[in-house]
């Protein structure tokens, strides 16, 4: 077993009185691939390094396979990482570099040989062995890294945002790479990164940071179908779902010079400090043009469109009660425009007002005092 758990871990940096990880509370399964996302600075990889013993813990413990190597040394954690810069030695081939760890251990050379060509194998870099790094593209250097990670046949392995240094279309085939041959080996692993759609592509769960605080935990159409709080509904998903603050009148949302209507169930569970106010929020495809007569609709400015030939995006502002645009939005793509996904056959022209009904059963509604979810 090569359970992973973080018991109330805190790391505090010399010199600063805010924890870069703070109560970190975490269990990652046996066998598991769990993805830690957040923006830069949120915590991501120092809980990495804690894990990997790179980092003191200043309260709590980490255990591996339920043994406590909170304050043991790296090399007796039995962890093997893959770090963003290959971290390769170019004066040897793709073998030494993969079977390095274990000759510093002493393994006899024929078993590093076996190792070595197996992983090699399962990289498919079996014909590279002989080569330099530098005869390498940065899609081959990485899975070198991955093998010399893969022959030491360690309890964890932990990986710090592998895929940056590749470019658009290496990351998404060398994401897939990654995601089949965990799989395929069953390693406990732990992936961080501040690609969102790396994370929702890979993992079996993803874990979202923010500022040290862990935010929600689940598997990635949990977090895409029912985030707990706006930081999660912001940050997962790609356009970004559309968050805004409108006045509730009489049970019903004012959105411009329009009103929708809310579960009376969630109006009811506004507070005093929610000020009659409510977060919305919705994703581009769960929205849709509406006639000049359907309720339950709002009008948008169109800003901006885009046909991308299986899809089609309007950009725009919500239009107020002067016929104005309406500052609302608090969270989007596009400079804070809303989204919204139509039939790209369909598109309106820039310049236009539509009007836009929201799916009610695909409705994030959030309180604005707390941020966290109503319904």
């Amino acid at each position: 077993m090569a359970e992973v758990v973080f018991e109330n871990v805190t790391r505090i940096y010399p010199g600063n009185d805010t924890p870069s990880v703070d109560n970190l509370n975490l269990t990652i399964n046996d066998g598991e691939f769990l993805v830690l996302v957040g923006p830069s600075g949120c915590g991501k990889s120092t809980t990495l390094r804690m894990l990997a013993g790179l980092e003191e813990v200043n309260k709590g413990r980490i255990l591996i396979g339920g043994k406590d190597v909170t304050n043991m040394q790296p090399k007796d954690r039995d962890i093997a990482m893959v770090f963003q810069n290959y971290a390769l030695y170019p004066h040897m081939t793709v073998a030494d570099n993969m079977g390095f760890a274990l000759k510093i251990a002493g393994t006899p050379k024929d078993e590093i040989r076996a190792r070595v060509e197996k992983a090699a194998a399962i990289l498919d870099l079996t014909e590279y062995l002989d080569r330099k790094p530098k005869a390498l593209s940065g899609g081959q250097r990485q899975r070198v890294a991955m093998g010399r990670a893969i022959v030491r046949q360690p309890k964890v392995f932990l990986m710090d945002e592998p895929l940056s240094n590749l470019d658009a279309k290496l990351r998404v085939q060398t994401r897939t790479q990654i995601a089949a041959l965990q799989r395929q080996l069953g390693v406990t692993t732990l992936y961080v990164t501040h690609d969102q759609t790396e994370a929702l592509t890979m993992g079996d769960r993803i874990a979202v940071i923010k500022l040290g605080i862990l935010q929600q935990v689940g598997a990635p159409t949990e977090l895409y179908d029912r985030p707990e709080n706006v930081f999660v509904a912001g940050f997962i998903g790609s356009p970004s779902m559309n968050i805004s603050t409108h006045k509730v009148e009489n049970g019903k949302a004012i959105i411009g010079d329009d009103a929708i209507t809310l579960p009376a169930e969630v109006v009811s569970k506004l507070t005093a400090e929610d000020d009659n106010k409510i977060i919305i929020g919705f994703r581009p495809e769960d929205a849709s043009l509406a006639s000049d007569t359907e309720p339950d609709a709002f009008k948008l400015n169109v800003l901006n469109v885009e046909d991308l030939g299986s899809d089609g995006y309007i950009y725009g502002n919500i239009v107020d009660a002067n016929g104005s645009d309406e500052a609302a939005t608090v969270m989007s793509d596009q400079n804070n425009m809303t989204t919204v996904r139509v039939n790209p056959r369909a598109l309106p022209q820039v310049g236009a007002t539509v009007r836009i009904h929201i799916d009610p059963t695909k409705m994030h509604l959030f309180a604005p005092s707390s941020e966290l979810r109503l319904n």
